[in-house]
């Protein structure tokens, strides 16, 4: 017979199976070594470092989205942007909003109000009653339901605040001012001040006294966290045109007529 085989010798080369295993083990190492790798670019580095701390992006649904958007008057995409912003916080939103539409008002506070409407609002009992004109920009403003709403609501603030005389302090007289300047001057508890002192209490109780005659400085009733000023402006901001109190009076049974209007 013929020679036998000895064993752990390959078939062909006379190389130990062991030693094939392991010379093709390295080889595949190498390879996987030796393997060009993709580069990222400097440029795309920069890109990565410019940008910021990468932010989940926060999911707002369109019901959340459309509640906003009925509570500020706001635009879909405006209100969207501010519950991302807010991380979806409603009452954040709200008052980025909010402030953004008072923004927006004071840029259209120079335009002309030339259309409006005169509403009135008579207290239960009907010993009250309150007419007050709002003026806008347009007619087709002034016949929208929100407008009407604004002006109604004024009238009942108005009919809350018996202490209200005027719309702003333009409105009060340099007079008075110096009047009640001279009668605060004179109270007890300032004799024997410094000037200096008198002056700037005095400066400051007659503000504070000012401030209770203004309608647009009142805390407005359905929400203290804003004035009148601030709720009329959020109309602006809503309706896209200037908004503006003209003028009202106030009627009280057996007590006559109070008028304030702007100066």
């Amino acid at each position: 017979g013929g020679r036998r085989r000895r064993a752990g010798r390959a078939p062909a080369s006379g190389i130990p199976l062991c030693s094939l295993t392991m010379l093709c083990l390295i080889a595949a190492a190498q390879s996987y070594v030796l393997q060009p790798q993709p580069l990222v670019s400097r440029g795309a580095v920069a890109a990565v470092s410019r940008s910021g701390p990468v932010v989940a992006a926060v999911a707002v649904d369109a019901k959340t989205v459309k509640t906003l958007r009925d509570a500020t008057g706001a635009g879909m995409m405006d209100c969207k942007k501010a519950l991302i912003e807010s991380e979806g916080d409603m009452d954040a939103a709200t008052e980025s909003l909010r402030k953004k539409g008072l923004a927006s008002a004071e840029k259209k506070s120079g335009r002309a109000t030339k259309e409006g409407i005169i509403e009135t609002y008579i207290h239960t009992g009907a010993k009250l009653g309150i007419m007050v004109e709002v003026n806008c920009e347009t007619d087709f403003v002034a016949k929208r339901p929100e407008f009407q709403e604004l002006a109604k609501s004024l009238a009942m603030q108005i009919a809350a605040c018996p202490t209200v005389e005027a719309i702003s302090s333009d409105d009060i007289s340099a007079d008075w001012i110096e009047k009640e300047k001279k009668i605060e001057a004179a109270s007890d508890d300032l004799q024997g001040k410094p000037e200096q002192i008198i002056e700037k209490i005095v400066n400051g109780r007659v503000e504070k006294a000012i401030k209770t005659k203004l309608l647009l400085e009142q805390p407005y009733i359905r929400d203290s966290g804003m004035t009148v000023d601030e709720f009329v402006k959020g109309y602006t901001a809503k309706l896209g045109e200037n908004i503006k109190v003209a003028r009202f009076a106030r009627f009280t049974v057996g007590g006559g007529a109070e008028e304030a209007e702007e100066a």
